[in-house]
């Protein structure tokens, strides 16, 4: 972990309870729910690119209560999605609602929601800094919607441009878009609107590299369960283009195994099609697609960022944002 991602975890655990602080054993039960996730670490990539985008700006005097509010979202987001998904893993641990009740871990994430908003206000977040929170909150759930509704309602006649509009929303705003915009206004000045566009692009890139990485990574490394995206039956880009060109008979196996849910799925039949999924060459054509959509927003980003006065912070930020899709786990 890097100095100034330790830097934004402190500033994080330091606005949760302490179990040595509770006045009874249930709270602190719960005060050690709600460090769970944030205490397994991370990269903290998001957040240090709130600090770093301030810094090239000029100001980052308000950016690390925003980076680990930002950090939070992450944490309590994850929590509700592993929920929702069923996953088994979460960073190398069992997920959160494998280790206690579901409500309860239910409840740990509601409450890391609500230090979220605490966070903003004690760091004396400015008016666009919380709708730009707001608006990361909602459009993170409308992507949530989408990828959920499509799984619990059987859908397999869908396009990559389906799957590229729901990562838009899910995962690819709050990676990069927002990060990029609340550096900028943590820092007093406007977002450049190459942020949105670019930023788009980036953190769609970054969702297709780890889709990839779910299939062909190390999962000591990665963090999640190997082949998870099968076993949680995820629609993603590289399943889409398989399907598409799939045999009808091979096609009918995998839709059949998909439909079910996670305990009824044969692991024998999970291992058949993730190495379907690789040995048709959809894994290295995924990849190859965010390779395409990384390379040039990248480059818009880097002109961006050369009129800023925080050089130095600048060249780390891109440096990051490069990493996020050039990432071997």
């Amino acid at each position: 972990m890097t100095p100034l991602a330790r830097e934004i975890q402190r500033t994080l655990l330091a606005a949760l309870p302490e179990p040595e602080a509770a006045p009874r054993p249930e709270l602190a039960a719960y005060a050690r729910l709600l460090r769970d996730y944030p205490e397994r670490g991370g990269k903290m990539l998001r957040g240090r690119l709130v600090v770093l985008t301030a810094r090239a700006y000029g100001d980052d005097t308000a950016a690390l209560g925003v980076a680990a509010a930002l950090e939070l979202f992450q944490n309590w987001v994850l929590i509700h999605d592993d929920i929702e998904d069923d996953s088994d893993e979460r960073r190398g641990r069992p997920a959160l609602h494998r280790l206690v009740p579901m409500p309860l871990a239910l409840n740990a994430g509601d409450a890391l929601h609500a230090t979220m908003w605490r966070l903003l206000a004690e760091a004396g977040a400015r008016r666009k800094v919380l709708l730009e929170f707001a608006e990361l909150v909602e459009t993170t759930a409308s992507g949530q919607h989408l990828d959920l509704s499509w799984t619990l309602e059987d859908r397999f006649d869908l396009t990559p441009d389906d799957y590229l509009e729901m990562v838009r929303r899910k995962a690819a705003y709050y990676t990069a878009v927002a990060p990029l915009r609340l550096g900028a206004l943590a820092a007093g000045a406007m977002p450049d609107p190459v942020f949105a566009s670019a930023g788009l692009e980036l953190g769609v890139a970054f969702q297709i590299v780890d889709d990839v990485l779910n299939l062909e990574g190390d999962p000591a490394a990665y963090g999640k369960e190997a082949a998870g995206d099968l076993w949680e039956g995820k629609r993603t880009l590289i399943l889409l283009d398989w399907l598409a060109a799939a045999e009808p008979d091979e096609r009918a196996r995998a839709e059949a195994l998909l439909r079910k849910p996670r305990a009824e799925k044969d692991p024998a039949e999970v291992a058949w099609l993730h190495e379907r999924l690789i040995a048709s060459g959809a894994v290295a054509r995924a990849r190859e697609r965010a390779r395409r959509m990384a390379e040039p927003a990248l480059a818009e980003l880097e002109q961006a960022f050369a009129a800023l006065p925080g050089q130095d912070a600048a060249r780390e930020a891109l440096d990051l944002l490069a990493a996020l899709v050039w990432r071997e786990r």
